[in-house]
């Protein structure tokens, strides 16, 4: 009878060490923030793509007085409220990182002088926007037109910021040649507003016409 007690203590505590192994393994594969971890090639697939798009971007631009109209906050955009903060983010920053680094990914090229490029603040916008976007669209239920326009506007706002900030900041110490007022809100506001609607609309309608896929491959997958 005591061989028999035995066996089924063996057998229990048996049992709990299987449990606390399947508990631990699946703690594991959730990490902290009780998320499944898929093992990150998702995320890094998507992040490459668009830091490709963002690229690509770059290169259709409508040539204007000041800093070139491109699709890349178009794409900046989608990133943030498609893929969240965290790698939206990263997304833009692989594409900044690569622009830095030497290769012509920017619409004036690329390789670390850039930084003392008037135009570099809006690079640095796209960044903190497309951050910003993302971060509000996870405090939405629901991807909808609202969470989309609220996202979007911001992040609009954020690029502008840093954008004619740096030109001004970049133009009155390094060049020499300060921007006044009315050039500023001019060439480096309101000549690019009317495009920057339209590709916040574009972002609207893209993401409203594949709402069904984005909130299940995409959405649904990182935040």
């Amino acid at each position: 009878m005591d061989t028999d007690m035995n066996e089924g203590a063996n057998v229990n505590e048996d049992a709990d060490m299987n449990m606390n192994e399947n508990k631990t393994a699946d703690t594991n594969r959730r990490g902290l923030t009780g998320k499944k971890n898929t093992g990150g090639g998702r995320e890094i697939a998507f992040c490459a793509l668009f830091a490709a798009l963002i690229s690509v971007g770059s290169y259709i631009k409508i040539p204007l007085p000041g800093v070139p109209v491109t699709l890349q906050f178009l794409f900046t955009n989608l990133a943030g409220i498609m893929l969240g903060k965290k790698y939206g983010a990263v997304s833009v920053g692989a594409f900044v990182a690569l622009g830095l680094i030497g290769l012509p990914v920017f619409s004036g090229g690329g390789g670390i002088g850039y930084v003392v490029m008037p135009s570099f603040g809006y690079i640095l916008g796209y960044l903190a926007g497309a951050y910003l976007a993302g971060l509000i669209t996870e405090r939405f239920k629901s991807l909808s037109l609202k969470s989309i326009l609220t996202a979007s506007f911001a992040n609009l706002a954020v690029v502008y910021l840093f954008g004619v900030t740096y030109f001004y900041f970049i133009s009155e110490f390094y060049i020499g040649n300060a921007a006044d007022a009315k050039t500023l809100l001019v060439n480096c506001f309101l000549i690019f507003l009317p495009g920057d609607i339209l590709k916040i609309l574009l972002s609207a309608l893209i993401l409203k016409k594949g709402g069904a896929f984005f909130k299940k491959n995409i959405r649904g997958k990182f935040f």
